[in-house]
């Protein structure tokens, strides 16, 4: 790679590099380590095709792609031997804004399925369309609005009325 081009990711990667954690958190439902390596994935996987997606119209979307269809194919093979534990390790900014609010979230999130999970964190983290979560999930409009509406309702019984009581506190 150029010494520009390598300049020009370098900087990129700067600027991407928190959002993109921050999704990845969001992707695993807590789970930082796994948000590292997702993201230091991603970072690989675009330096190595940075010379056509600096062309791109929009090398940070994507990025979240990237993310997105790594964290897919991460839970797709994932291990056998690897158990998911309802503990959560304390978040970076975990102090800003309310903590109980940010743990019932995160667990509600992590009781979907990884593909519910990617949907309602691309419609509302990322605030894609429709079609853009259908393109990055390479699923139809029709799947997405499904998977969505039965993400939702699954979040709304398992939040209950606790969502209530933390968002009026």
């Amino acid at each position: 790679m150029r010494q520009g081009r390598a300049d020009e990711y370098a900087e990129f990667a700067v600027a991407r590099a928190g959002h993109l954690y921050r999704s990845a958190c969001l992707l695993t439902a807590g789970d930082t380590h796994l948000a590292e390596d997702l993201v230091q994935e991603t970072f690989g996987r675009l330096y190595v095709r940075w010379g056509r997606v600096s062309r791109v119209g929009n090398p940070a979307g994507y990025a979240q792609t990237v993310l997105t269809r790594t964290f897919l194919a991460h839970q797709r093979r994932r291990s056998s031997r690897e158990r998911a534990t309802d503990v959560f390790p304390d978040l970076p900014g975990a102090g800003d804004g309310d903590a109980s609010l940010r743990l019932t979230l995160l667990d509600a999130l992590a009781r979907l399925p990884a593909r519910d999970r990617a949907v309602v964190v691309l419609r509302y983290w990322e605030d894609r369309s429709v079609e853009e979560t259908a393109d990055v999930m390479n699923v139809s409009s029709a799947a997405v609005r499904t998977r969505c509406s039965r993400a939702l309702g699954r979040l709304r019984e398992l939040l209950g009325e606790d969502l209530a009581e933390y968002a009026g506190s």
